[in-house]
C-alpha cells in the first residue's frame, strides 16, 4: 500500500511542475518557436501553388529552412555578444528573444504584402528566408533561457508544454492560416499571422532573465585550447580569441564524440541521425500541392489540419514516450521509420485512387502527424542520449542540425521529381528513402546488444512490476 501510495504521490508531483511559472511559459514560448515553421513551408507552398507557381520553384523555396540547420554557425554570437540598450532591460537571453521575435513579425508583414502571382517570386523568397532566420536565432535563445532558468529535474516539464505550443502554433499556422486564407485571402491570412507573433513578445516581456550558472571567466578551459594558445603566443589576441574559440566549440566536442564511440560507430551514427527523418522532409513541401492538384479545398485541407494534425500530433507525442518507455529507444525509432513508411504509402494510394476522399485524406494525413511526432520524441530521446555531460549544449546543437541536412537538400529537388514521374511515385520514392536509416539502425542495434555500440540503444525498458516491487 505505501508503495502504491508513494507512486500516486510522484505522479501527483510530476503532474503539478507543469502549473510551475517557467512551465507555463514554455506553452506561450513554444508557440511562439511554432508559428513561423510552416508559414514558410507547407502553407507558403499552397498559396505558391494556388497562384499557379511551378512545382519545382516551390520545391527550391524549402531550402530557405538550411537556416534552421546551420543555426549552430551563428549560436556562438547569440550567445556572446550583447545587443546596444536591449541588454541593459531585459539581459542577454531575453534580449536576442524579443529582437528574434520583432524580426519574426517583420517577416511575416513582408510576406503579407506579397504577390507571388505577379511575379515577385525573388522577393517572396528573400523575406521567407529573413522569417526562417530569425525564427532559427529565437530558437537559439530560447534554448538556452529555457536551460538556464530550471533545474534538470523541470526540464521534462518545460519541454513537455514547450511542445505542446508548439503543436497549436503549427495548427494556427497550417490549417488556421488555410482557413483564414480561404475566408478573407492570403493576405489576411498572413497578417493575422503576424498579429499572433506578439503572444511570443508578450511573454518574452513578462518572464524574468535567467542566472547564468557560472561566467565564462569562471569555466575550466579546455586542456587543448590552452595547448594550442601555448604554442601561438606569438598571434595576434584577436586571432588567438578565434581560435581558441573553434577548437573549444568545434574541435573539442567532436573529438570527445568520436573518442567515446569509435570512428567507425560515430560515423554510422551521424548518419543514421541524417537519414532518419528524410522521407518526411522530402513529402512535407509537397504535400499542399498535392492536395490543391487533386481538388481538395482549403476549407477541407483545414479541416483535416486541425481535427488531425492537432489531436493525432499530441496523441503521436505521448504514445513516442510510452514506447520509448515500454519497449525502448531502438524499437521506438524503428516504429517511427515504419510509421512514415506507411504514411507515405497511403500517400502513393490516395493519389491513384479516381475521386480522393475526405475519409483518405484524413486517414493518410493521420498516418503522417502520428509518424511525425512519435519519430521527434525518439530521436530527442536519442540524440540527448547521445551528448555528453560536458559538452551537452554544444553536441546537442551539431547533432540537432545535422538531422535536417540530407532531407532539407532532397526536400529542394521534390518539385522536380514530382514533375517527372507523378504523385503516386514520389510517395513511393520517398518512402523508400527510410530503407537505409532502417539498415544503418539495425547495425547500431545489433553492435549495441553485443555491448560495443551505443548503450541507449540496447538499454532494457521500463518494467513496471519491478518498479512496484521497489
Amino acid at each position: 500500500m505505501d508503495a502504491v501510495n508513494a507512486r500516486v504521490s510522484g505522479w501527483v508531483a510530476a503532474l503539478a511542475a507543469y502549473r510551475r511559472r517557467n512551465a507555463l511559459s514554455m506553452l506561450f514560448l513554444g508557440f511562439s518557436s511554432g508559428l513561423p515553421f510552416l508559414l514558410v513551408f507547407s502553407t507558403l507552398s499552397a498559396w505558391l501553388r494556388q497562384a499557379g507557381i511551378e512545382r519545382s520553384t516551390i520545391g527550391m523555396l524549402a531550402w530557405v529552412g538550411f537556416a534552421y540547420s546551420f543555426k549552430f554557425v551563428w549560436s556562438p554570437v547569440v550567445d556572446r555578444l550583447e545587443l546596444p540598450i536591449l541588454h541593459r532591460l531585459l539581459g542577454r537571453r531575453r534580449s536576442w528573444m524579443l529582437l528574434a521575435q520583432i524580426c519574426i513579425a517583420i517577416g511575416l508583414v513582408l510576406l503579407a504584402a506579397a504577390h507571388p502571382a505577379a511575379g515577385n517570386v525573388g522577393r517572396i523568397a528573400l523575406a521567407a528566408l529573413f522569417l526562417a532566420f530569425s525564427s532559427a536565432t529565437q530558437d537559439i535563445a530560447m534554448d538556452a533561457w529555457r536551460i538556464e532558468s530550471a533545474p534538470i529535474e523541470l526540464q521534462g516539464p518545460m519541454v513537455g508544454a514547450y511542445s505542446v505550443g508548439y503543436r497549436i502554433a503549427m495548427i494556427a499556422g497550417g490549417a488556421g492560416a488555410l482557413a483564414v486564407a480561404a475566408g478573407y485571402g492570403w493576405h489576411a491570412s498572413y497578417g493575422s499571422m503576424a498579429v499572433l507573433a506578439s503572444v511570443g513578445i508578450v511573454t518574452t516581456l513578462l518572464i524574468a532573465e535567467p542566472k547564468a550558472a557560472a561566467t565564462r571567466t569562471e569555466q575550466v578551459r579546455e586542456e587543448k585550447v590552452v595547448a594550442w594558445l601555448e604554442h601561438r603566443a606569438h598571434w595576434p589576441p584577436s586571432l588567438q580569441g578565434v581560435g581558441a574559440w573553434f577548437i573549444g566549440a568545434v574541435v573539442c566536442p567532436l573529438t570527445d564524440f568520436f573518442g567515446r564511440f569509435g570512428a567507425l560507430c560515430a560515423l554510422v551514427t551521424l548518419g543514421f541521425i541524417g537519414l532518419y527523418q528524410v522521407t518526411e522532409f522530402t513529402m512535407g513541401v509537397m504535400a499542399n500541392p498535392f492536395y490543391i492538384d487533386h481538388h481538395y479545398t482549403l476549407d477541407q485541407i483545414a479541416l483535416v489540419g486541425k481535427v488531425c494534425g492537432f489531436t493525432v500530433g499530441i496523441l503521436g507525442v505521448f504514445l513516442g514516450g510510452l514506447l520509448v518507455a515500454r519497449v525502448g529507444l531502438a524499437r521506438a525509432l524503428a516504429t517511427g521509420i515504419a510509421l512514415a513508411v506507411l504514411s507515405n504509402l497511403s500517400y502513393s494510394l490516395l493519389a491513384i485512387t479516381p475521386a480522393p476522399t475526405l475519409l483518405g485524406l484524413g486517414f493518410a494525413n493521420s498516418l503522417d502527424n502520428l509518424a511525425l511526432s512519435v519519430q521527434g520524441v525518439a530521436l530527442i530521446t536519442f540524440l540527448s542520449g547521445l551528448t555528453s555531460a560536458k559538452y551537452t549544449a554544444t553536441q546537442y546543437a551539431l547533432f540537432s542540425s545535422l538531422y535536417a541536412l540530407p532531407g532539407k537538400a532532397l526536400e529542394g529537388t521534390s518539385g522536380f521529381v514530382v514533375d517527372r514521374i507523378g504523385y503516386p511515385e514520389f510517395f513511393l520514392y520517398t518512402a523508400s528513402l527510410s530503407v537505409p536509416a532502417l539498415l544503418l539502425l539495425l547495425w547500431l542495434w545489433r553492435r549495441s546488444a553485443a555491448g560495443a555500440g551505443l548503450a541507449a540503444l540496447s538499454a532494457a525498458p521500463v518494467d513496471g512490476r519491478a518498479d512496484a516491487r521497489a
